[in-house]
C-alpha cells in the first residue's frame, strides 16, 4: 500500500483537466512532418489525450501507402535491456510517420535522458495498432505499456519514473494510470509524470511556446488556427481554455479547434471570417505531426482544413510541425518529469 500511494500522489489525477520547428516555420512547412476504440483508418496518430484524443490507425489497405514517412532506421526504438535500477519510461500514443516520430517523441526522449542521466530512458506506444503497422512495414518493435512494464520488471528495474506524453488528464492517461497501478507492487518506487497541459503554468508555457514558433505570421491580417484532435471526456475542455490563455495573453489572431469535437472547424472558420482576415496559417496542436496533421489539416481533400479555408478564399498555409519538436514543450515535460521524481523523496 505504501507503493500504491508514492505512486498516486505523483499522477495529479486532480488535474484540469516544423522538421525545423524551431527554426522558420516557413521552412518547416518547405521542408514537410489518445483511445484504440476511435482509431480510424489509415493510421491517424493523435495528440495523445484520451479516448479520441489521440490519433487513429490504419485498414489492410495500410499495404500499400501511397507516401513516403521516412527512414525508420534513423528513430532509437529505446527498447534495451540491462539497464539498471532507474528506468524513466516515455508513454506516447505513437506515430508510424517515421520522421515525425524522431523529431517529436524521440526529441522529448532525448530530452529527458540528457535531464535525467541517472536513469534509463525507455519507450512504450499505447496504440497497438501503430505499433503493429510498424513492425510490419519497417521490422521495427516498439513496446506497448504492458510490455515495457513487463521489461522493466524483468531488467530488476527497483524506481521506476513514467512519463506520458499525453496532451491533457483524459480517458488514455487514465488508462495508463491504471496500467501503472497493477504493476506498482513489482517495484520498490514508482511514481507517474502529468500530462502536458495540467496547471495554470503549463498553459501558460504552452501558448508562449506556440506563439513564440509562429510569430513570424502574427502580421494582424494573418488568422493562426491550431488543430487539437478532440475527445467525449471533459478534458476537452483544455482546448477552450487555451484558446481563453491565448487571448487574454494578447494573441487575438490566434484559434483552436479539434477534429473530432467542439471548437470544431465550422466554429473556426466563422471566427475567422468574423475577423475579416486575407491569410491563415494552420498547424497541429498535437504532440506528432502524423496522419490528422497530413490528412485532415493538410490534405487535399474536400473535408481537410487546408481544402476549407482555401474553398473560404483564404490563401492557406500549412506548418507540419508536432508539438513534441519545439524546445519548449520538450522542457516542459522535463518538468513534469522532475516533479515526479522529486515525489519519489517525499
Amino acid at each position: 500500500m505504501r507503493r500504491m500511494r508514492v505512486l498516486f500522489a505523483g499522477i495529479g489525477l486532480a488535474a484540469v483537466m516544423a522538421t525545423g520547428c524551431g527554426g522558420s516555420a516557413k521552412e518547416a512547412n518547405a521542408a514537410e512532418e489518445g483511445t484504440a476504440a476511435q482509431e480510424k483508418a489509415m493510421e491517424m496518430e493523435a495528440p495523445a489525450g484520451g479516448a479520441s484524443e489521440t490519433e487513429a490507425p490504419e485498414t489492410e489497405e495500410d499495404d500499400e501507402e501511397s507516401y513516403n514517412t521516412g527512414d525508420a532506421s534513423l528513430d532509437k526504438v529505446r527498447n534495451q535491456d540491462g539497464i539498471g535500477e532507474k528506468e524513466l519510461l516515455v508513454v506516447s500514443f505513437g506515430t508510424s510517420y517515421n520522421d515525425s516520430r524522431r523529431l517529436t517523441i524521440g526529441a522529448v526522449e532525448a530530452a529527458l535522458e540528457t535531464a535525467f542521466p541517472e536513469f534509463s530512458v525507455r519507450r512504450g506506444f499505447t496504440s497497438q495498432i501503430i505499433i503493429d503497422h510498424i513492425k510490419k512495414r519497417d521490422q521495427v518493435t516498439i513496446d506497448n505499456v504492458g510490455e515495457a512494464l513487463d521489461r522493466a520488471v524483468a531488467n530488476g528495474v527497483k524506481t521506476l519514473v513514467i512519463q506520458p506524453t499525453h496532451l491533457m488528464n483524459g480517458l488514455e492517461y487514465r488508462d495508463l494510470v491504471n496500467e501503472a497501478a497493477k504493476h506498482s507492487e513489482a517495484f520498490e518506487r514508482i511514481a507517474m509524470g502529468k500530462p502536458l497541459l495540467t496547471t495554470e503554468e503549463d498553459f501558460a508555457a504552452v501558448a508562449k511556446a506556440i506563439t513564440a514558433a509562429t510569430a513570424e505570421y502574427d502580421d494582424g491580417e494573418t488568422a493562426i488556427c491550431f488543430m487539437g484532435h478532440g475527445t467525449e471526456a471533459d478534458s476537452n475542455a483544455v482546448y477552450e481554455k487555451l484558446q481563453t490563455v491565448l487571448k487574454e495573453s494578447g494573441f487575438a489572431h490566434y484559434y483552436v479547434g479539434t477534429v473530432e469535437a467542439e471548437p470544431t472547424l465550422e466554429d473556426i472558420l466563422a471566427m475567422v471570417e468574423a475577423g475579416g482576415y486575407k491569410r491563415v496559417v494552420l498547424q497541429p496542436l498535437m504532440v506528432v505531426a502524423g496522419d490528422h496533421a497530413n490528412q485532415d489539416m493538410a490534405g487535399a481533400g474536400e473535408g481537410s482544413w487546408k481544402s476549407v479555408f482555401e474553398s473560404a478564399g483564404y490563401e492557406v498555409e500549412c506548418v507540419l510541425c508536432g508539438l513534441g519538436e519545439l524546445e519548449d514543450i520538450q522542457a516542459l515535460f522535463v518538468e513534469h518529469a522532475r516533479q515526479a521524481v522529486e515525489s519519489l523523496k517525499q
